[in-house]
């Protein structure tokens, strides 16, 4: 039996809030396990729910969507964070990238992107809505660190790994590119975040397009 994906809803808009409710409990893998209307309720829930994936909104009261977030990575919490919002303007996006989020999706959306935001950041990986990878590039382009050297920080092998990474290759994938184990790939994954200093897949591919390591398209 598979397990459920434990979901909390955070938003101030009630009637948003059931009708994501509705969508995500169609298939019986996922299960809203709670509901606020406001950051500070957020994080109060948060202790008490054991919840795997919060879709929080940006625009709430007691607390905006962007600083539980912040809270959240300061505490070091388990809880996967997808923003859900109507904001795709870059700057959110970027903000919410900088923090750490898990994923960003737009609230017009259909119900198959967000589910499947949810089953990546759910298993680990990242989910940027693909919509807005155009926007990222543009942005990332002005912010490009020239000069840096990043063979001087990763190994060969590190540079090809999150090339791939960049790429949205998950470690599976990935070994399978370079003809090594899964296992490897996750080391290789783990040491370059630690070279890097970064926390999640999503801001090691942001790295590696500030630093010309993959190109933007």
């Amino acid at each position: 039996m598979k397990n459920l994906i434990k979901i909390m809803i955070a938003d101030d808009h009630l009637m948003v809030r059931e009708g994501i409710k509705q969508l995500l409990e169609l298939d019986g893998d996922i299960s809203v396990v709670a509901e606020a209307d406001n950051g500070v309720q957020c994080l109060d829930m948060i202790k008490s729910e054991q919840t795997d994936v919060l879709l929080l909104d940006i625009n709430m009261p007691n607390m905006n969507g962007l600083q539980v977030l912040k809270y959240l990575k300061k505490k070091k919490s388990k809880v996967k964070v997808c923003i859900l919002t109507i904001h795709n303007e870059i700057d959110y996006l970027a903000q919410a990238i900088d923090i750490g989020v898990d994923g960003y999706v737009l609230k017009d959306s259909e119900s198959a992107v967000l589910k499947k935001a949810i089953y990546d950041i759910y298993n680990g990986e990242s989910y940027i809505q693909p919509e807005l990878t155009p926007l990222l590039n543009e942005y990332l382009g002005e912010r490009r660190i020239s000069g840096n050297k990043s063979e001087d920080v990763l190994t060969k092998r590190e540079i090809e790994v999150l090339k791939l990474l960049a790429e949205g290759l998950f470690n599976k994938e990935i070994a399978y590119m370079l003809s090594i184990s899964e296992k490897t790939v996750k080391n290789h994954v783990s040491n370059i975040f630690k070279k890097i200093n970064v926390s999640d897949r999503t801001q090691a591919a942001v790295y590696a397009i500030r630093n010309n390591i993959v190109e933007i398209y």
